[in-house]
């Protein structure tokens, strides 16, 4: 320390007084060193200042940066960065970094970043005609991770390591990709014999599908016969439609007439490959850059050295692996434009760039940022002529000359991210992810970006009668959100008209549903000042109170039956008695103060005694909406109060449900009643009641569409969807749970028979949920609620409607129903087979399995016929 305080003039730092030598300084001291020693006087502006030191990047590392660029610029030559990456490569070989940095980063490139394929393998092919040692090698190493990925299921990087391979068909002996496409040919036909519902058959075959474009446009050549071929084995099982194929339609019409015709992908694929190869396979759109690969000696490709495909076992049976593999809707948000912006449906090319984007889309989730420069730059990874320019205005593409192309990357990228926005049946990422990307990729380019997803918001609005019901609230929830990165800026007098029609007309719901959902991104008063003076109604005074009213605040009340009266004249207010506000307004002092239940409890008492002298039939569910709304109101400032508070009450709310099952759905009432001005809110916090087990999913069920049912207006609601869809998705996501764990291989005897009897007792549970939601929304979509059958108005065009809404939540749980049922039955099944080939646990256990297996496969059946 004393040497550090003098060597800095103290413990502050104090004066330095080393002596600071400026530019004129040291400009005069050289010209006094020149004038002493004329020899080293050169010149009188000369300055001596000392060289930089040079850098010079080690080769791995220049090869690593190169490869990783490729082909990411438009204003570089991709086939001069080709032959300089093969040239180093080949020239460093000996080099351990220089080796080893670049077969680990093919693997990954291939893996990871989709788009970049074909390059990558002409960067292969090209150092094949320097190093074929070299390729052999990258070969081996390809061949050895597709066998690893073949044992675990992941078919989706099985289809792109098969698609580098494809593209390198050129330099393998004999019918090289064939063989591995035929093997897995063989192992489709197997599931579909074994099931025609089975789904893992029909992803094979797409994976054989999107692989033969790349065979056909490598540098190999004479392979027509073969494609041929494998095409006409392929049709049986494309051609054919899949069980699930019609509930997974996400444009099912809703009785509405509909010009939209689903097709599934894989069929999709089979009528494209079949016009492609009658047409000499031009595959335009995909990029040749090996076409250019080889060096200026003139040595060809197809005379290069050929090698022999290493050794790649399809097991048998195949791996289904975690990933659900259910059948895939063509869906496109471009689709009844007068100039056509992306690649039609009769067009292979539509397949190929959808896969290769939404690859991308789906691999990248870690890093938006990266997504949305790869959808912006997708225009450098295919044939130069495919799109326009980038950004060309839509009007303009009018004005092009005929033959050109009109599709704009900009659409072909939205339309993919959407895609994956309104899956069915669900998305593979959590939707935010997909919301994230269009909303950087607005921020990259909005010149570009914005216009085409104002066609696709007004084309998903034009549609909403006949979309999905899911996907119009996933719809809602993109199109809130997004216009929350934007200042909430929409130019919503293009919708003007629809602001009088009824809240069950699916346009009138959807206007509501996302003004609702912006307040709950902001606030009230934000949101009224973005909208024209129609809108200005949707929003009521009541909504821009950040902390709703206590509601036993008073000893009276305006009668709700004169409400409406008031509120809208000079009439006199008439008052009514507030039950139990005396014991309410009591009940919410002492909470503030943290009393503990003792000091509750005779407040509670005396509105149940209250109660059953007013003659309530239940007098706890009395005392409970006091209580539950006291709560609502302390913690009605965040989100952490309210927890909070639950979180000290939560045993006597716990207790509620076993002493009366009303009690605990007038807890929802009560919380929902509370916010009734910003359900969101209220939805939230049942959320989480349901996570503390306070509520049962069943009981929020019973509430939604038993209890308020009426004649399905609640149906029209999305906060209300909202609540239903996640408690069943909190419910079907145990099953899944449990199912994942008892799939693992190496499991004790005892463990798995005791989760095959969790399994057993949360399959029951879940079938019980779903089998009530069915009657109740059966009763609204035929007409036989009770309130609907006695009903005198003869509205019936407004019971048309609501009936419609109940056709619409029937299609939506019937699907969750028959889609987990038949994941189930798929995943216990496979897994009985590879432990029956590869566990060697005994016949005990595979007898045991066989058991459980087959009784639920024959539920698994029941249940899906019946929903």
């Amino acid at each position: 320390m004393v040497e550090y305080d003098r060597r800095n003039g103290g413990y502050r730092g104090g004066h330095n007084s080393r002596k600071r030598r400026f530019r004129g300084e040291m400009r005069t001291s050289c010209a006094e060193a020149d004038d002493a020693n004329p020899s080293l006087k050169e010149d009188d502006d000369f300055e001596r200042r000392p060289a930089r030191r040079q850098y010079h990047e080690p080769t791995h590392v220049r090869v690593r940066k190169q490869l990783l660029a490729i082909a990411e610029s438009p204003l570089k030559r991709t086939d001069e960065d080709i032959k300089d990456i093969a040239n180093v490569v080949a020239d460093h070989a000996e080099d351990d970094d220089v080796r080893g940095g670049f077969f680990e980063l093919i693997s990954l490139l291939v893996i990871q970043q989709p788009l970049k394929i074909p390059f990558v393998a002409a960067v292969v092919l090209a150092l094949n005609l320097k190093r074929s040692e070299l390729v052999q090698e990258i070969l081996n190493k390809t061949s050895t991770a597709l066998n690893d990925q073949f044992k675990v299921g992941a078919w989706r990087e099985v289809k792109l390591l098969l698609r580098f391979l494809a593209c390198l068909q050129g330099i393998l002996e004999d019918d090289g990709v064939f063989l591995i496409l035929e093997e897995l040919f063989s192992r489709a036909v197997d599931l579909q014999t074994a099931s025609s519902e089975d789904s893992l058959g029909l992803e094979i075959v797409k994976v054989i599908l999107l692989t033969i474009p790349y065979i056909m446009a490598s540098s190999a050549s004479g392979l027509e016969a073969h494609a041929s071929s494998l095409l006409e084995k392929t049709d049986i099982i494309a051609s054919t439609p899949h069980a699930l194929e019609a509930l997974v339609d996400p444009y099912p019409g809703n009785g509405a007439d509909t010009s939209h015709e689903d097709q599934s992908v894989i069929s999709l694929l089979q009528k494209q490959l079949q016009a492609e190869a009658s047409s000499s396979w031009e595959l335009a759109c995909i990029p040749r850059p090996w076409q250019t690969s080889s060096p200026e000696d003139g040595v060809d490709l197809p005379t290069s050295t050929r090698h022999p495909l290493p050794s790649i076992t399809v097991p048998s049976p195949v791996s289904p692996g975690v990933r659900p593999q259910l059948p895939e809707i063509y869906f496109s948000v471009y689709a009844d434009q007068d100039v056509e912006t992306v690649p039609p449906t009769s067009s292979i090319t539509s397949c190929i760039l959808r896969d290769s984007l939404i690859d991308t889309i789906n691999i990248m989730d870690y890093n938006r940022n990266a997504t949305a420069k790869f959808l912006i730059d997708l225009d450098c990874y295919f044939s130069p002529e495919t799109f326009v320019k980038r950004a060309t205005p839509f009007d303009r593409l009018r004005e092009l000359e005929p033959g050109k192309s009109t599709w704009k990357p900009e659409d072909v990228a939205v339309d993919a991210v959407f895609s994956q926005l309104f899956q069915l049946p669900a998305s593979e990422h959590r939707l935010v992810y997909y919301h994230a990307v269009l909303t950087e990729s607005c921020k990259i380019a909005p010149a570009a970006i914005a216009p085409s997803l104002g066609r696709a918001i007004r084309y998903l609005y034009r549609n909403l009668h006949a979309m999905d019901l899911e996907l119009e609230y996933r719809f809602m929830d993109w199109f809130s959100h997004h216009l929350s990165n934007f200042g909430f800026t929409w130019k919503w007098t293009e919708w003007v008209d629809d602001v009088e029609l009824p809240l069950a007309n699916p346009r009138k719901a959807f206007i509501v549903g996302a003004l609702e959902k912006e307040i709950r991104l902001s606030f009230a008063q934000r949101i009224r000042g973005t909208l024209p003076e129609p809108y200005q109604a949707l929003i009521t005074e009541a909504k821009e109170k950040d902390t709703p009213d206590f509601k036993y605040s008073s000893d009276r009340k305006i009668s709700p039956l004169f409400a409406s009266i008031v509120a809208h004249s000079s009439a006199k207010q008439v008052l009514v008695e507030t039950p139990y506000a005396p014991q309410a307004r009591e009940i919410l002092r002492l909470l503030k103060a943290k009393a503990p239940d003792t000091e509750i409890e005779p407040c509670l008492s005396a509105i149940e005694s209250e109660g059953a002298s007013l003659g309530v039939a239940d007098p706890i569910v009395s005392s409970t909406d006091a209580y539950m709304t006291a709560i609502c109101f302390i913690g009605s400032k965040s989100l952490s109060h309210v927890l909070s508070c639950i979180e000290r009450c939560k045993e006597r709310l716990l207790a509620l449900g076993p002493q009366s099952e009303a009690a605990r759905r007038q807890i929802i009432t009560s919380v929902l009643q509370y916010w009734a001005e910003k359900p969101g809110i209220g939805v939230n916090i049942v959320d989480k009641l349901l996570n503390y087990t306070i509520l049962t999913p069943m009981c929020v069920i019973h509430w939604a569409l038993v209890d308020n049912i009426g004649k399905g207006e609640i149906l029209t609601h999305a906060h209300v969807y909202e609540m239903v869809a996640s408690t069943v998705y909190k419910v079907t996501n145990r099953v899944r749970q449990i199912v994942i764990a008892r799939n693992q291989i190496d499991l004790p005897l005892e463990q798995i028979s005791l989760l095959d009897e969790t399994l057993e007792k949360e399959r029951a549970q879940m079938k019980e949920l779903f089998s009530t939601l069915e009657d109740a929304l059966v009763g609204v979509a035929s007409g036989i609620v009770d309130e609907m059958a006695e009903s005198r108005d003869q509205d019936t065009a407004g019971e048309a409607t609501l009936r419609g809404w109940g056709e619409r939540w029937l299609r939506v749980f019937r699907r969750k129903m028959a889609v987990e049922e038949a994941w189930i039955g798929e995943m216990l099944t496979n897994v009985a087979g590879v432990i029956d080939k590869s566990n060697g646990h005994g016949d005990d256990m595979v007898d045991g399995l066989e058991n459980g297996k087959m009784e639920r496969d024959e539920n698994a059946d029941g249940n899906v016929g019946v929903m």
